[in-house]
């Protein structure tokens, strides 16, 4: 087998201890570990801005750049809406990711690395989070002004959870543990190993053809080709040539080269190029808001996370994330694009 450019991602177990910011790592779930901890985002940064919603937490990747002082230290957190309403929408309203890097030398982390071998608590923040989702937390509960929370949303979430008989009794430290199974997903580490990718025989035409089909209707029994039911007519007439006889190159294209390592939920690879499930692709991609350089390709999240996750209100083909080329220096958190893209793609191309 070669060896590739891209870096894959795997699921492992991991001590939630060795999960938190001071280890630098990349994982699933949980409550995000902030890497700057003074200027945490808003409410309103880590909300759907569709339904207004709290986003919930998926991932963070800890994705230094050697070249860049800058960012010796360098996190991405992906934020995506549960709303069943909302999950749907493919044009990137219901999906966010943000980023955040440190010098070596910073306020916050020794410069040495931490020994991995004993446990040992976070980095604390200064400022308060909100017990259920980790964000900040400005709000405070109204009758014992003693948890913090990020609004009125999660501080119902919690009401019902549990603090309401404790009220009074209990704090935020207290209260952050409590589980809110609802909202937060299952924390495991993400770990990554460089691509292998065996160039195999070239299928006959029928053959490919056939297995074209059947992976098709795999994807179609467990609802991950988009919302057909719902599309207009000629939407459907546009996708019908894919939908009844699945000749999608690109499909295939990303079936084989997944077919080495079919439990990746991650592919990072910083200015390379997605691997996509079909061929709408996003027509351009905004520039960075903030110095202007061009947005480079660097991860995308891939479908088989969603068998982990086990949430139906939850379905992508894969999500790719863009950044800032340039990884410009930003105080606090900087939000970058993210593209959501179907399986069957139900959506117009971005623009």
């Amino acid at each position: 087998m070669d060896t590739t450019a891209v870096d894959l991602g795997f699921l492992e177990p991991c001590e939630s201890w060795l999960l938190t910011n001071k280890f630098f790592r990349s994982k699933l779930g949980g409550k995000p570990a902030w890497l700057e901890l003074k200027n945490l985002p808003r409410p309103e940064d880590v909300s759907c801005t569709r339904c207004d919603k709290p986003l919930a937490f998926l991932c963070q990747v800890y994705a230094p750049i050697e070249e860049n002082d800058g960012c010796f230290h360098r996190v991405l957190y992906v934020f995506v809406c549960i709303s069943a309403s909302c999950a749907p929408d493919g044009n990137g309203r219901t999906i966010k990711v943000l980023r955040s890097q440190l010098p070596r030398r910073n306020a916050f982390y020794d410069y040495d690395p931490p020994d991995e071998t004993v446990e040992s608590p976070a980095v604390s923040s200064p400022v308060p989070l909100c017990v259920v989702c980790g964000c900040r937390g400005p709000k405070r509960c109204g009758r014992c002004q003693l948890v913090n929370y990020c609004g009125v949303v999660h501080q119902r979430l919690d009401w019902s959870a549990g603090h309401k008989p404790v009220c009074g009794e209990e704090d935020s430290a207290v209260a952050a543990k409590r589980k809110h199974t609802t909202f937060v997903f299952s924390e495991c580490e993400i770990v990554t190993e460089p691509e292998e990718h065996e160039t195999k025989p070239k299928l006959s035409e029928e053959e490919s053809e056939k297995r074209q089909m059947e992976e098709f209707e795999r994807l179609k029994s467990e609802g991950k080709v988009g919302v057909l039911d719902e599309l207009p007519e000629e939407e459907l007439d546009k996708y019908a040539g894919t939908v009844d006889q699945a000749e999608d190159k690109v499909f295939a294209r990303f079936k084989k080269r997944t077919a080495d390592a079919p439990d990746q939920v991650l592919r990072y690879e910083r200015g390379g190029t997605p691997l996509w499930l079909s061929p709408i692709v996003p027509q351009t991609v905004p520039d960075c808001e903030r110095c202007g350089s061009r947005r480079v390709f660097e991860f995308q999240v891939m479908p088989q996370l969603l068998s982990f996750l086990e949430r139906d209100e939850l379905d992508w083909g894969t999500l790719a994330c863009y950044t800032c080329e340039a990884s410009c220096n930003t105080e606090g958190y900087a939000e970058e694009w993210i593209f959501r893209q179907d399986v069957i793609d139900t959506t117009k191309p971005a623009n």
